[in-house]
């Protein structure tokens, strides 16, 4: 049996390190710390309980051509707590381009200590990404040969890895996604549209009691592409009285590659953001982004909505999947 999970963290381990040289393209979600499957497979089943989560992302409000991305996602748990299932819809609209994907996930949750509180999690998820290019939307002559070969529909197969760690009081998680992309490229015609490639993301965060009512949580992510600036992260957050979470981020470009513009590596955000439980089974998000710098679109804002149901059933616990 551990010679079993030693060969699949082995094998998670290397996916999660064989990625290329490219540039970010993934859909940005301020409140993915309240739903860390939109960023890691193996996060499926954490809550312990079904549940369904979905984003709208408005990004630089009266920007023409600004990202619009809407996604919902179901997870939870099978097999006596033992594996994670989940499933995600995702479409992500910029400009001319319009990418629709869907990804189905598998996590296997390994107990680390005999109350079943500390857990490690194994996750990978397989599915497909559709990229189409809207051409009337492109400004150019028709005769234009870039926009006559064009290929308008692109269809890959993908998957993403990942590993997750939680306790009552701290998680970490470390996963890529964009696996397969590159391997389905072709070489026939022109393209206009761009190949998905890899992302790494690691993330680490806890929860520091400060009175009876109030809960501290900290943490950060780190997203690498290996190829424009370094992203970081960092954010904390207040629970008022089991109901109400409200804080912010800051969100900042590190480890600046030097053949990118320093325009671009200078780039940053700051988030606000706000989460209520309406009962114990529903709960509603807002954010707000404001770009500080560095992308030439100070004067537009970005605002974010999710709203998440949980299916609780009486043998669920409630601690730590209410707080992660």
């Amino acid at each position: 049996m551990n010679k079993g999970i030693n060969k699949i963290i082995l094998l998670l381990l290397f996916m999660l390190t064989h990625t290329l040289v490219y540039g970010q393209q993934d859909a940005q979600f301020s409140q993915y710390m309240f739903n860390g499957l939109y960023i890691n497979p193996a996060y499926a089943g954490y809550r312990e309980q079904w549940n369904v989560n979905m984003f709208y992302r408005n990004q630089w409000t009266g920007f023409p051509g600004a990202p619009k991305t809407f996604s919902v996602a179901a997870d939870g748990v099978a097999n006596n707590n033992r594996i994670g299932l989940g499933l995600q819809l995702m479409n992500d609209q910029l400009g001319a381009q319009n990418n629709t994907s869907l990804y189905g996930s598998y996590a296997y949750r390994i107990p680390m200590d005999r109350s079943g509180d500390k857990t490690l999690a194994l996750g990978i998820s397989g599915g497909f990404v559709q990229q189409r290019l809207n051409i009337s939307a492109l400004t150019g002559s028709e005769n234009d040969p870039l926009l006559m070969n064009a290929k308008r529909t692109a269809f890959m197969p993908d998957a993403r890895a990942g590993i997750f760690y939680n306790s009552e009081r701290i998680y970490s998680g470390l996963s890529v996604d964009n696996l397969m992309t590159n391997v389905f490229q072709k070489s026939d015609g022109l393209k206009t549209y761009a190949l998905l490639k890899p992302h790494v993301y690691f993330t680490v965060g806890g929860l520091v009691p400060l009175t009876d009512a109030v809960l501290l949580k900290p943490s950060i992510l780190i997203k690498e592409d290996f190829a424009g600036p370094t992203s970081l992260d960092l954010n904390a957050f207040f629970l008022l009285d089991k109901k109400l979470w409200i804080g912010g981020s800051y969100r900042t470009a590190v480890l600046n590659k030097r053949y990118i513009e320093n325009s671009i590596t200078k780039s940053a955000a700051i988030v606000g953001m706000v989460e209520y439980f309406i009962n114990e089974k529903l709960r509603i998000g807002y954010a707000y982004d404001h770009t500080i710098n560095g992308t030439g679109a100070t004067n537009f804002t970005t605002h974010e909505v999710s709203l998440n149901y949980i299916f609780v059933t009486p043998r669920a616990r409630m601690l730590s999947p209410r707080y992660f």
